[in-house]
């Protein structure tokens, strides 16, 4: 799953990054460079990874845990839309929408898996800061073009 997440994600990130749109956007100054991104996003993606594997092999198949397997699948969709509708789209307001609920759904995982292991739900909130951090340096690409 994180597998295909990251794959699509990088599809549509990519098709704006080769057509020259996000070179030719004002960012601010403070905008990381694309291989710090990466690198970031492929450490979050093993960090919800371990995360998800301890939660299925963790907690008993309960309503909480289905749960937590919808939110995860929900916060997956998400993050490839995300790219979707900035990289491919350029609907930079839209997609600041959209990074507040995927931000929203990688806190609801940090609750709901916490009772089950404090280690996974910790695991998870670098990935909570970073979409916060994505969203805001959406708007500040979005308020500067």
């Amino acid at each position: 799953m994180t597998i295909l997440v990251a794959v699509l994600g990088n599809l549509f990130t990519s098709s704006g990054i080769d057509s020259g749109w996000y070179d030719s956007i004002a960012k601010p100054a403070w905008t990381p460079a694309g291989s710090i991104i990466g690198a970031v996003w492929t450490l979050l993606f093993i960090l919800a990874t371990i995360s998800a594997l301890i939660v299925w092999n963790k907690a008993p198949r309960s309503r909480r845990f289905w749960w937590i397997v919808g939110v995860f699948l929900i916060n997956a969709v998400l993050n490839v839309f995300w790219s979707f509708l900035f990289f491919n789209q350029y609907l930079l307001g839209a997609a600041i929408w959209e990074a507040g609920l995927l931000g929203l759904s990688v806190v609801a995982l940090v609750v709901l898996i916490w009772p089950i292991s404090r280690l996974a739900s910790a695991l998870l909130i670098p990935y909570a800061a970073w979409v916060f951090f994505a969203a805001y340096l959406t708007y500040s690409v979005w308020i500067l073009n």
